[in-house]
């Protein structure tokens, strides 16, 4: 079973559906701890909901550094493997990079390299404002450069002739959620490794 860690800085949306299969018996993991930088992150209510430990660490007047160590301290007390970063909206220091190198998986609403950067909704106009067919969502490791880690699994989703921003994030929210289970069962079944600056699913 592998232990996680959540970071989220709102609704958590795509936690739910790891919450949802854990529950159901289909996934072999465990949250053990929510952790946000926004105090009325409905992803703190998600947690509770579900029994599971969520806390707001309050980032005001803390340099990045110093504050990720707290954030450390309480994932290795609550003896976590795996970190989840799900729209939290915070650039993690290298610190905690390199503290949990290759074990941190960060959900991004885009097929990357394509729309870096950006988030959430942010994402999803920039990618209508391009006048691209398809767009999707990448699970990567992050590394300290934004958005440019090893790419674990990426979906494609289709873009309609009438796409709105809201429906073009309720498809692509769908793709987050069918590959970070699939990312995590590949995880706790020891088939993910990174080579260099690839991931290697066996």
């Amino acid at each position: 079973m592998v232990n996680i860690g959540v970071l989220a800085s709102t609704k958590a949306t795509d936690m739910q559906a790891i919450i949802d299969a854990i529950n159901a018996g289909k996934l072999d993991a465990r949250i053990s701890v929510v952790i946000s930088n926004k105090k009325d992150a409905y992803a703190l209510e998600r947690a509770k909901k579900h029994n599971i430990r969520a806390i707001f660490l309050d980032p005001t007047g803390k340099e990045k550094g110093e504050y990720d160590k707290e954030i450390g301290r309480v994932l290795q007390n609550e003896k976590v493997e795996l970190v989840l970063l799900i729209g939290y909206m915070k650039i993690i220091s290298p610190w905690l990079v390199k503290k949990w190198k290759n074990r941190i998986m960060n959900i991004h609403p885009s097929l990357l390299p394509a729309f870096a950067g950006g988030m959430d909704k942010d994402v999803h106009k920039e990618v209508l404002n391009a006048k691209v067919k398809v767009t999707g969502a990448t699970l990567h490791f992050v590394t300290e450069n934004v958005d440019s880690g090893p790419i674990i699994l990426q979906k494609e989703v289709r873009i309609e002739e009438n796409e709105t921003v809201g429906t073009l994030k309720e498809k692509v929210q769908k793709a987050e959620q069918e590959i970070i289970l699939k990312a995590i069962r590949l995880y706790s079944e020891g088939k993910i490794r990174v080579e260099g600056s690839k991931v290697v699913v066996k």
